[in-house]
């Protein structure tokens, strides 16, 4: 194995046909959007040169600033939930549900694969309020809390959340079972050991748990912040962006400008935006994976 990894040829055959799909697929558009991101209009029409004025154009966009706020709100909330809920629910498939393991594993994994807009469906149903109550509604009406009956993915201040909830739901599985991996490969005699000397639940998972699971939980929020920042199928099958733009995302408002509104140059600006948040936050993530 040593000798495979000091011969440079066997490195390259390795790395370069990966660096050269990576950079067809990933680097090439980014750069196209770069050179689009100088032009104003639609390729074929009005298509002119405009140097930095879609930069600016940017600056003063209320519509990019909105949309910019939904993300960052969005993300708080969901990287939160998916990555929180699914460490918690590893640790009580380790060590609290003894029965039936396998079966509630494959229950809550099972969201993860449905297909977007099935799930969206689904949820709208939940949350109906007209012609009939949802699931939802008709629960609070069931148990004497009418008050708090309200159309809640029709207006703003409920919307993005019941959004973040549904895409919580879906995920949460994904990272329960790499979490549950995680807490597998961690030896028995640890655990045992710091029982033994004393350490009660919350000790083992600040002291023993936490620490020894920092990588995996970096990579899980890595993965959930990059799924977050580019959020668009899920807002686009429960809410369609709405109402009004509540919970219209940046890559949703992307593709209205430069589909909708034929602006390729301006769209592709707001694409190089998400692009740079996307690297920006995966290396901010990153710092606190510090070794010791």
């Amino acid at each position: 194995m040593k000798n495979v990894l000091g011969n440079r040829k066997a490195i390259a055959l390795f790395v370069v046909p990966a660096l050269v799909i990576y950079s067809i697929i990933v680097m090439l558009p980014v750069l196209w959007s770069l050179y689009y991101s100088f032009y104003n209009g639609s390729p074929g029409l009005k298509w002119e040169f405009c140097g930095l004025d879609n930069y600016a154009r940017l600056l003063k966009d209320k519509n990019f600033r909105n949309a910019l706020s939904v993300n960052g709100r969005y993300i708080l909330i969901t990287v939160i939930g998916q990555v929180g809920l699914g460490l918690v629910l590893s640790l009580m498939f380790r060590f609290w549900l003894h029965r039936c393991k396998t079966l509630v594993r494959t229950l809550v994994f099972f969201p993860v694969v449905l297909p977007t807009v099935a799930v969206g469906q689904l949820f709208a149903k939940i949350y109906e309020i007209q012609p009939n109550y949802g699931l939802l509604n008709s629960f609070l009406d069931s148990i004497g809390l009418s008050r708090f009956v309200q159309p809640w993915i029709g207006q703003s201040s409920t919307a993005l959340w019941c959004l973040c909830v549904m895409d919580i739901w879906v995920a949460m599985g994904f990272y329960s079972v790499i979490f549950y991996g995680a807490l597998l490969d961690i030896p028995d005699d640890i655990i045992e050991a710091a029982r033994i000397d004393g350490a009660g639940s919350f000790s083992l998972f600040g002291r023993i748990l936490l620490p020894l699971l920092r990588p995996m939980i970096i990579t899980s929020l890595v993965f959930s912040f990059s799924g977050t920042v580019k959020m668009f199928e899920s807002a686009r099958a429960l809410t369609n962006g709405g109402p009004g733009s509540a919970t219209k995302s940046l890559s949703m408002y992307m593709y209205d400008v430069s589909f909708t509104y034929n602006k390729v140059g301006y769209g592709s600006v707001i694409a190089l935006v998400i692009f740079l948040i996307c690297v920006l936050g995966s290396i901010v993530i990153n710092l606190f994976d510090v070794k010791d």
